[in-house]
């Protein structure tokens, strides 16, 4: 990019200027100008490389500049790049037949939305229509989405802003074995505990009034929480027993992140609807939506499907999943994850013993994370939940920023999920960078 320092400086004036930034208060922002992205890699203004290691939002999987995909959303740019959500198109059937081909047996069919928020919205929407009941329960580890009813979805503490919020969401305690409240002796364990708590609400709730049981595959944002063994059958099993949908968000651990085309696949369990974003267009342009089971299908052939958008189904983020899934086909991407997830995950556990500041690390393909503690035998978390206060996880994440290092945390854990493209080679190399920011941490905790 040709671009003077002084024009740099003024895109980031303008950018404070006129754009609200999320998540954020807006006085003292300052956000870094990006001039390029290419493959693993992105770069400031000044030239500074950075490894993404959270791949943007947990979103661009197959790398940044991929060529496949532009000339994909170009071509379909030239052919017609807009038509309503009523009309039958080529991109848009084909979207969705490869959607439903890599899905769960059980699923047949797809309604497209703009993105995860909107996915899960309308998944709620469809449960409700089907069952006729109205409660929906989520964990309160979870985050789902920021409209209002994907943040009513939410457990954790970015829905309060949307309170007091819609009737019928009800929250549960999910598996997070390394928090539980006794030391469980194997997974097994675990799962039994946290099963007999959720039977337990859903009696208490009335399963007469509950629609579905929403979840994260595997809790992303929210630590990389990865289900026991015989959780995710124990929840089918429940649903099944009750008359309840089970719905799996996947807009993060979806489209092979977990070393899986969907994180639900590594139990073999079969839900009745699966929410997607994020990986199907991997950030080239908008798309998300909802994989419905055969048996919801066929209730909509003689139902009114109460669910509409004017980007439904929009052909250029169709054009652009097509290619995408193409593109995680011919580089054998779903396998390579597996491959250097174990690769990441050595690496983690060898952080782990190591450094007096890592109380646990969570890994399943390129999903990772890593939380801190003050102390490992008592797992007092680095910052306590909900608040950081001195702003210490803001300080360990500018210190891995400033040896190019780019990634971001949540409560008292570092998210680790770079590109599914990532080379060994840039995968030890870049942990090396956490290795030894994580050094300096412990160094503070130790005084």
């Amino acid at each position: 990019m040709s671009t003077t320092s002084t024009t740099l400086s003024e895109v980031r004036e303008k950018d404070l200027k006129y754009n609200l930034h999320s998540w954020s208060a807006q006085a003292g922002l300052k956000p870094e100008v990006i001039t390029k992205a290419e493959g693993i890699y992105f770069w400031n203004e000044e030239g500074k490389r950075f490894y993404d290691m959270s791949s943007q939002l947990v979103n661009v999987n197959i790398g940044h500049g991929n060529k496949k995909v532009i000339k994909a959303i170009k071509d379909q740019a030239d052919k017609i790049p807009f038509i309503g959500p009523a009309f039958a198109l080529d991109v848009r059937a084909e979207a969705a037949k490869k959607i439903v081909e890599i899905a769960p047996d059980n699923m047949a069919k797809v309604f497209f939305t703009n993105a995860g928020a909107e996915a899960n919205e309308n998944a709620i929407k469809i449960a409700r229509m089907v069952t006729g009941k109205y409660k929906i329960l989520s964990a309160y580890r979870s985050y789902h989405g920021a409209t209002y009813g994907a943040a009513n979805l939410t457990g954790e503490p970015r829905r309060f802003a949307s309170e007091p919020g819609i009737p019928g969401f009800v929250k549960f305690v999910g598996p997070y074995p390394y928090r539980g409240p006794i030391e469980f002796k194997n997974e097994e364990e675990a799962t039994k505990y946290y099963l007999t708590l959720l039977r337990e609400q859903i009696e208490y709730e009335g399963p007469e009034t509950i629609a579905a049981i929403f979840q994260e595959s595997v809790v992303g944002s929210n630590g990389i929480l990865i289900p026991p063994k015989g959780w995710m059958q124990g929840v089918r099993d429940l649903c099944n027993e009750f008359g309840i949908m089970m719905v799996c968000d996947e807009v993060m651990a979806g489209w092979g992140r977990t070393g899986e085309w969907f994180a639900i696949n590594n139990w073999n369990v079969e839900p009745d609807m699966i929410t997607f974003a994020k990986g199907v267009t991997c950030g080239y342009t908008q798309l998300g939506g909802v994989i419905v089971s055969k048996k919801i299908a066929d209730y909509f052939e003689k139902n009114t499907l109460w669910c509409g958008l004017t980007y439904s189904a929009h052909p250029m983020g169709c054009a652009a999943a097509c290619a995408t899934i193409d593109v995680y086909k011919e580089e054998n991407l779903i396998e390579r994850s597996k491959e250097m997830g174990a690769v990441l995950g050595e690496i983690l556990e060898d952080i782990k013993a190591k450094h007096a500041c890592v109380g646990d690390v969570r890994y399943i393909g390129l999903f990772s994370a890593i939380e801190l503690v003050k102390d490992k035998e008592t797992k007092e978390p680095l910052v306590p939940y909900g608040k950081d206060p001195e702003g210490v996880m803001k300080k360990i994440l500018n210190m891995l920023r400033s040896e190019g290092f780019w990634n971001y945390s949540h409560e008292n854990i570092l998210i680790v999920a770079p590109p599914l493209i990532i080379k060994e080679n840039e995968l030890r190399d870049a942990m090396n960078i956490m290795d030894n920011v994580l050094d300096f941490v412990d160094n503070v905790i130790g005084k």
